[in-house]
């Protein structure tokens, strides 16, 4: 070894304590040569955690076996190495520089991604024409049938596809990512568009027009959040808000309404592909036409080359395939049949994790959307509770960053505990406090966006109030589970919740907003039950 190892950090190179040369004669009035190795060496022997580091901190000085013995005594380096160990006391020292804390995170940019998240709803106040209409068979207007089974769809998909592109971006592949995106969304859109035509019932063009371009919006909204650009889609989104906002105070023609909904939707539609447009280039290296045949499945680039990964599956290099124009040296061997089979489980699998992610989202949206048109559902005479929508979708970002606050208490509390029980403890004060702000802040977004909101039911009454806490609590138990990688056990419990209400307002069981109370307290204590069975693993708070 090429240099002492118990030299401390900050000290010279040439910083070593002395090692005795020859043994002494035994001297009562004077230490031995152990004595002194432990005086000298006391300060590292104290921080090692095992003797064989001690060892071989000695064998980094020069020592032979044949030095010890005459020395010191013992048999050799391993035998001195536990005598020291033995004899020194445990003292581990801290860091003199504060820990890193990788889940550290501003509050403000949380907080606009919760604007971002909340402002596409203005865009129903500009569509409140396209949308309007008779009565359909779920006692809603028409025209928000389609529109309503669009969102559905959109949130749904855009969840799944949003894990797969993040998961690419995990393993450091932000190409990959994109092109997940370039593929995924179009289908996406497609997807929603024709559930929302399939559901329009006696609904107009104008309500499945709008439905189509909102699954256009979810779908270039979701690669503009997945790829960190929360302030260009907020400066995209400024149009429709400006003019949703001066319909409040005086009315606004209808063609004005299309043109400024359809202003901010082609800016972001094409923010979203000038951000995934750069994989094309590069999946057909540099050639647009190339780069686009690549993204077909099963074809070849010009030349004949394959082309370096087909969207959302890993590049020939990662998944153990020879790249292109290299010789195929072990499956030649194994046989064809066999090569493929060796390739292929050598490969991740393309949909791995991205179904319980979906299924999260479609349980989460519905049990939003029954909190904010339960009553009109069943058939009550009331205005929509929209206000429970707007305070949870704005709850979304003070949600993230204590997410984030847990994590990086979590992380503290490993770092200071020195048993699991006070690890429990210290996460689990980590998670009540942590979840306490949350429902403090959702109480008062709640509140603020019922007293604001023009014909608003009175959200301070107690169920309706205590329906929407037990709600926020679900949502963000359910996120804390997808950072923990339960997410399936999250996604089964929130559908389980989904279908539960459903089945309850389609038999018109019991009042409403008891069904939901009972619905969602349900469904928030089986996620705090998850939770707390994983909080003292520590291999979940990776």
């Amino acid at each position: 070894m090429s240099g002492a190892l118990r030299t401390p950090p900050g000290a010279h190179q040439d910083t070593r304590p002395l090692v005795p040369g020859r043994r002494r004669p035994a001297n009562r009035a004077q230490p031995g040569p152990i004595d002194e190795l432990v005086e000298n060496l006391g300060e590292f022997v104290s921080a090692a955690v095992h003797p064989d580091e001690v060892a071989a901190l000695l064998e980094s000085d020069g020592l032979s076996d044949d030095q010890i013995r005459e020395r010191y005594g013992v048999t050799n380096s391993f035998a001195l190495a536990e005598e020291l160990f033995e004899r020194v006391g445990r003292d581990y020292p801290e860091p003199q520089d504060p820990p890193h804390d990788p889940w550290r995170i501003g509050l403000l940019g949380c907080l606009l991604r919760g604007i971002v998240f909340a402002l596409p709803g203005l865009g129903y106040v500009l569509a409140a024409p396209l949308l309007a209409g008779p009565k359909g068979a779920f006692g809603l207007p028409a025209g928000t049938v389609p529109m309503l089974a669009g969102a559905l769809c959109g949130w749904t998909w855009n969840q799944g596809l949003a894990h797969r592109a993040y998961t690419w971006m995990g393993l450091g592949d932000r190409t990959a990512a994109r092109r997940a995106l370039l593929v995924g969304t179009p289908a996406g859109v497609l997807l929603g568009s024709l559930v929302a035509l399939a559901a329009a019932g006696s609904a107009g063009g104008g309500a499945v027009a709008f439905a189509a371009g909102q699954s256009g919006y979810l779908g270039a909204a979701t690669v503009l959040l997945v790829m960190g650009r929360e302030r260009t889609l907020l400066a995209a989104l400024t149009p429709m808000t400006a003019g949703a906002i001066v319909t409040v105070f005086h009315p606004v023609p209808d063609l004005a309404r299309v043109a400024l909904l359809l202003g901010s939707l082609a800016a972001v539609a094409l923010l979203g592909l000038l951000e995934v447009a750069p994989a094309v280039r590069e999946l057909g290296e540099g050639s647009w036409g190339a780069g686009l045949l690549a993204l077909l499945p099963y074809k070849k680039l010009r030349g004949g080359a394959e082309p370096s990964g087909r969207a959302g599956e890993p590049r020939a290099a990662s998944t153990g395939r020879p790249a292109p124009g290299k010789p195929e040296a072990a499956p030649a061997r194994l046989g064809g049949v066999a090569g493929r089979l060796r390739a292929r489980r050598s490969a991740p699998r393309r949909h791995a994790g991205t179904l319980p992610y979906a299924l999260f989202g479609l349980g989460s949206g519905v049990l939003v959307l029954y909190a904010a048109l339960g009553d009109v559902l069943t058939g009550a005479r009331t205005a929509v509770a929209a206000p429970a929508a707007v305070a949870l979708t704005l709850s979304m970002g003070p949600a993230e960053w204590l997410l984030f606050r847990f994590r990086s208490g979590s992380l503290a509390g490993l770092r200071s505990s020195t048993s699991a029980r006070s690890f429990r403890r210290a996460t689990a004060g980590a998670v009540v406090r942590c979840l306490a702000g949350y429902l403090a802040a959702l109480l008062v977004l709640g509140l603020g966006t019922s007293a604001l909101w023009p014909h608003a039911p009175a959200t301070a009454d107690g169920v309706r109030l205590a329906g929407l806490l037990l709600l926020g609590v679900v949502m963000w138990t359910g996120l804390l589970l997808q950072s923990f990688g339960a997410v399936t056990g999250t996604a089964a419990v929130v559908c389980a919740a989904a279908l539960t209400q459903t089945a309850a307002l389609a038999t018109h069981t019991g009042d409403a907003h008891w069904v939901g109370l009972i619905v969602y307290g349900t469904a928030a204590g089986a996620q705090t039950a998850l939770v707390c069975a994983l909080l003292g693993k520590v291999t979940a708070h990776r």
